[in-house]
């Protein structure tokens, strides 16, 4: 059993802003070694990544309260919980995954009004609060949640399916959003995360383009030197 030094929002608070984070998708790990993996990237990882989906939502099912919990014995870093569920679950979801370890959970800006309750839940339940966006998803959508959130994550793919390349407009979508965070006064408060197509390629574009994190699959799991490739993504600057 692994005991945290912070939790919740004073562990977000924690999280390096002079360059870029190193975000892990465990989605991406081998899931019939979890503790292994987990064991070989916790001198790597900034904070862990976790995907859950309702199968309505996304095409498939992702992750459940009870390994999360289980994930959370096993680390002292961060957990960031992605709910890809609908929006008469997800606050129910939200207070199920805070009860088992997420130290933030960021819900889609899709799921409108709801989202924004589960927003409020997540803080009076201990946690931080984000907000995700779908690709073909107005980035406008997420202004209501501006005022309310630590973590704007954007997607760079079509949610849910892996391998896909980055969409051209990835990158232009993460600018008018740190647009949109200017002008809530809330630039220097909210991380700016981009997740999906994370190649060697197209990190470098991503960081240019102002992502303050990168969602890291198989690119960090996969590598067989993680510091040579952690030292690498963490020297990216963002464009001047």
């Amino acid at each position: 059993m692994t005991t945290k030094t912070l939790s919740g929002p004073d562990a977000i608070a924690a999280l390096p802003r002079n360059r870029l984070l190193g975000e892990f998708s465990l989605w991406s790990a081998d899931l019939a070694n979890m503790e292994r993996d987990l064991k070989r990237i916790e001198p790597h990882v900034d904070l862990h990544h976790i995907d859950v989906a309702d199968a309505r939502f996304t095409p498939g099912f992702l992750f459940f309260p009870d390994l999360v919990a289980r994930i959370a014995g096993l680390t002292a870093k961060p957990i960031h919980v992605h709910l890809m569920v609908e929006a008469e679950i997800v606050e129910e979801q939200t207070r199920q995954f805070i009860e088992a370890g997420a130290d933030l959970v960021s819900v889609h800006a899709e799921n409108g009004e709801a989202g924004l309750r589960a927003v409020r839940l997540a803080h009076e339940l201990g946690a931080e609060a984000g907000v995700v966006l779908r690709l073909e998803t107005p980035v406008a959508a997420v202004t209501p949640f501006l005022p309310e959130v630590a973590f704007v994550t954007l997607l760079g793919t079509s949610i849910g399916v892996k391998g896909q390349s980055l969409s051209d407009q990835a990158c232009p979508r993460l600018i008018e959003a740190r647009t949109l965070m200017q002008q809530a006064g809330r630039e220097t408060d909210i991380i700016l995360a981009a997740d999906g197509g994370i190649r060697h390629e197209t990190v470098p574009r991503l960081r240019a383009a102002g992502a303050e994190t990168v969602v890291l699959g198989s690119l960090a799991f996969d590598d067989p030197d993680l510091a040579q490739r952690m030292a690498w993504l963490r020297g990216l600057k963002v464009a001047a």
